[in-house]
């Protein structure tokens, strides 16, 4: 375990001095962005490590590996955010213990959303996932709703009860006119931040970048980037 931790400090540092690096190069302050450690795949032992080390906010995507790992670092002070697809079915687990969904992208999963917010008697975050390979009214290879299909689910989440608007996620896209332009999909999802909050001052978090990019992030402006490998390694094969 003190090798594991040993290893742990170790990224977790290295990831600190990117983004520390990042923000100076962009003429940002370092406490302008949050660093969410993706924990999918590794065991709640990892999660107690972390929260030792000083990180406060973790992601998963998968609720089946979640629930059970939240569960066991109930004691610990942590927010949680799911970011992967998430299916309707899935939605009263995930809202017992996730703090922010950062995958919200149509009406039907708000509602579902609402409905087990409010019997929980819990107030969820929302992040509106865009996909900027979508066409004008589709949805992404990854999840997401098309940009022009923001205005509406913003709307929709900020009427709805148990729910709080936080803002917008993306995922660099592997397709389409941003594939392989991150600094590029990254500004796009700036701007299209900036028309939301001309709407919804409160919804200013902005969740993009992951290990291999968190620096063309930061540049855009992101306030939350979400680093897996970098600090806990290469993830184990699954199956």
């Amino acid at each position: 375990m003190t090798d594991r931790r040993d290893e742990l400090a170790g990224n977790l540092a290295k990831a600190e001095e990117r983004i520390a690096a990042a923000c100076a190069a962009a003429g940002r302050k370092r406490e302008e962005v949050t660093l969410i450690v993706v924990t999918k795949t590794y065991p709640a032992s990892d999660v107690r490590i972390l929260a030792e080390l000083g990180v406060r906010d973790v992601a998963e995507n998968k609720d089946q590996d979640a629930a059970p790992k939240a569960a066991d670092c109930s004691d610990l002070s942590l927010r949680w955010h799911f970011v992967g697809q998430l299916q309707t079915n899935k939605v009263r687990s995930v809202v017992g213990y996730a703090d922010i969904v950062q995958s919200v992208d149509r009406a039907r999963l708000v509602t579902a959303l609402s409905k087990e917010a409010v019997r929980a008697g819990r107030e969820l975050g929302c992040l509106i996932q865009v996909a900027l390979d979508a066409g004008l009214s589709e949805r992404g290879e990854r999840g997401g709703v098309a940009p022009g299909g923001i205005e509406e689910l913003a709307e929709l989440v900020a009427g709805s009860p148990g729910l709080r608007l936080d803002g917008l996620m993306t995922v660099a896209p592997l397709t389409g006119e941003y594939a392989g332009r991150q600094r590029a999909a990254f500004g796009r999802l700036m701007d299209l931040s900036t028309d939301l909050r001309r709407v919804r001052p409160a919804a200013n978090m902005v969740s993009a970048g992951m290990s291999a990019d968190l620096e063309e992030a930061v540049a855009a402006g992101a306030t939350h980037v979400r680093v897996g490998t970098a600090v806990l390694g290469v993830r184990p094969r699954l199956g």
